[in-house]
């Protein structure tokens, strides 16, 4: 058995687990975990404000920490490492849980695994299912990200695609402040979608069939926003037409990256969105037509949380791999840091 304390804090959810490494199975490996939302701190302001976000995650993470050994039943003494998430993330945050991570493993005199956050998500699949072999082909889909790797081993990914201007997660919030349907966006765009025609409002597909993998969701926002000022429309037919046009441009680039990949067990989808039915529906298909099983975590391990994050800090702990206690926090930290830069902005590679 390797117990690991989890910490994240990178966003808008404070989240603490207890990460039991070796057990068989997912029931088995999350030993303990919670989960505070800011939703309805940030609803007001249709979107994330950073400094709202880090004096909350200040504000509950020490009790939080002592919830989750009581609800584990363990004390700390009992954990074999600290994994706390680094970055990339809204710096303020990602600095409450790694300052907290690192004075737990010094008052404990454990080990601390500095975690990135998009690592967290890119292994959270082994975590859910422990057949997942290595390599398989990432879709990450966040609020924040929106890329395409092949996962080759523990630290080792290549990036074939990502986006030159928003993620898909970003989409979704700005399509729901569009329509007014609320915070958090994602969510409420799918369950609107749920009552409109996909195909009622022609809304464009960015760079569908140019044979360019990388994602473009920026113009797709536009037209979103055109067609509500239209009046054309009802706002559960827009939602779900820009629902499948969104859906197209993954399953178009995902196509595309499975061609350029090489060998993989597996096509697999993490990160936020990936909790969107519709997208696993339309994935699933994708990965049967080229003869790979789809692998998803449950929905509640595609939203940030700490399982994840000690799940990725379990896998390091085994492969030995520890970090100082000067390790610094990081805004961006991209898991393929060899890969190319792409056209237009870039910076959410």
């Amino acid at each position: 058995m390797a117990l690991i304390l989890g910490l994240e804090s990178s966003c808008d959810e404070t989240a603490v687990a207890v990460i039991d490494s070796d057990a068989a199975t997912l029931g088995a490996r999350i030993v303990a975990q919670r989960i505070a939302s800011q939703d309805e701190a940030h609803r007001p302001y249709g979107g994330v404000v950073p400094e709202i976000a880090a004096r909350a995650h200040a504000e509950v993470i020490a009790p939080m920490v002592r919830a989750v050994l009581a609800d584990a039943g363990l004390g700390l003494d009992a954990m074999d490492a600290i994994a706390a998430t680094a970055g990339p993330g809204l710096i303020g945050g990602v600095m409450v849980g790694l300052v907290t991570g690192k004075a737990l493993a010094m008052a404990a005199g454990k080990p601390l695994i500095a975690v990135n956050h998009l690592e967290g998500h890119a292994l959270s699949p082994r975590l859910a299912d422990p057949t997942l072999a290595y390599p398989y082909l990432l879709l990450l889909v966040s609020g924040g990200h929106c890329q395409i790797l092949e996962v080759l081993g523990l630290g080792q990914y290549r990036r074939l695609a990502t986006t030159i201007d928003d993620a898909l997660g970003e989409a979704f919030d700005k399509t729901a402040k569009i329509l007014g349907l609320g915070y958090p966006g994602g969510p409420a765009v799918e369950r609107t979608a749920r009552d409109g025609n996909p195909r009622a409002v022609p809304l464009p597909r960015p760079l569908v069939g140019s044979g360019d993998p990388q994602f473009s969701f920026a113009g797709l926002k536009s037209a979103v926003l055109r067609a509500k000022q239209s009046g054309l429309h009802g706002d559960a037919d827009i939602a779900a037409s820009f629902q499948q046009a969104a859906i197209d441009c993954v399953v178009d680039r995902t196509r595309l990256s499975l061609h350029a990949a090489g060998p993989v067990s597996a096509l697999v989808i993490a990160g936020g969105v990936a909790a969107n039915a519709a997208l696993r529906a339309a994935l699933g298909t994708l990965a049967g037509e080229v003869g790979l099983p789809l692998v998803a975590p449950p929905p509640a391990l595609c939203t940030d949380n700490a399982a994840m994050i000690g799940w990725a800090g379990g896998e390091r702990f085994a492969a030995g791999q520890f970090d100082p206690l000067d390790v610094a926090a990081r805004p961006r930290w991209p898991l393929d840091a060899a890969a190319p830069p792409v056209r237009g902005a870039g910076v959410k590679a």
